[in-house]
């Protein structure tokens, strides 16, 4: 498949690698790349990449998620030795009926799973890495995934307008430790806690939806989300993100603090977001 857009101008020392999966982070990481005089090469998970991406890259390649061979061909061809991953997979639609048919899995996505991960978890860090292994394998070295938006990281302590309450400090006493164990057991990343009670546990449907349940196990409101990274988080990826939709879903759940790692947690349009919690009265907190 022919590139959608190409800048015939090349520089190859000059070039990184986009593996982009959906949502804003992937223009994030496009624009701070570029912002550095990068040439940004963009293979785009077709059914997750959002289109506008092909726009705001040099070069872009739509590739099928489970056909990494075809993703390593196009990035070499453009001499990419440097690749950034970023944006979001749905892990649930692997446990969908007739996968091998619907997403054709290419040998190296075959040989990643049965020979990298022989003998080892599934669980989504051992896949990752397996992953991260066989493009090294080939000459492509997976970077930090925020090496190029930085400025986007949480900082530490309250980042609104509003406050944190006494009991709001204690719940956060009470549930990071809890996050932390749920991260290091490579569950979720995130929890949501009132009144030192856990109400919902994020898994493989993700935060969004862990937060809709939370908001109907706790009709009255005014519980915490806690999310946190890994103990031993990989920051090549799976980094853990906030954004605006968090925010809102956060509003409509009840939700009335969002508690996220301060250094190693991503915030999506970082102004328009905590703009959005001031509006919402929604207190956020780096720990």
């Amino acid at each position: 498949m022919n590139a959608l857009r190409c800048n015939t101008a090349s520089d190859e020392s000059n070039v990184v690698g986009l593996i982009a999966g959906g949502g804003r982070l992937p223009f994030m990481v496009a624009a701070g790349a570029r912002r550095q005089g990068l040439r940004v090469v963009c293979v785009g998970l077709a059914g997750y990449v959002d289109d506008p991406l092909a726009g705001e890259v040099d070069v872009f390649y739509p590739v099928a998620v489970a056909r990494p061979g075809s993703w390593l061909r196009k990035l070499r061809k453009h001499k990419v030795t440097h690749a950034v991953m970023v944006g979001q997979v749905t892990k649930s639609h692997l446990f969908t009926p007739w996968r091998i048919l619907r997403y054709l899995p290419d040998w190296r996505a075959f040989r990643i799973y049965y020979w990298r991960l022989r003998g080892k978890s599934k669980q989504t860090d051992s896949l990752l890495s397996a992953l991260a292994d066989e493009l090294a394998g080939d000459g492509i070295v997976l970077e930090n995934s925020t090496m190029y938006c930085e400025e986007y990281l949480a900082e530490s302590g309250v980042m609104t307008r509003c406050k944190p309450g006494t009991q709001i400090e204690h719940d956060i006493e009470f549930g990071w430790p809890l996050a932390k164990k749920l991260g290091e057991l490579d569950i979720g990343q995130a929890i949501a806690v009132k009144e030192r009670e856990v109400i919902a546990v994020e898994a493989i449907e993700g935060t969004a939806e862990m937060i809709k349940r939370a908001g109907q196990f706790c009709r009255a409101g005014g519980w915490t989300l806690i999310k946190t990274a890994k103990p031993a988080q990989d920051m090549r990826f799976d980094v853990p993100c906030v954004g605006p939709e968090t925010i809102r879903d956060l509003a409509a759940g009840g939700g009335r603090c969002l508690v996220i790692e301060a250094g190693k947690t991503l915030i999506i349009d970082k102004p328009q977001t905590t703009a959005l919690a001031d509006e919402l009265g929604i207190c956020m907190v780096g720990w």
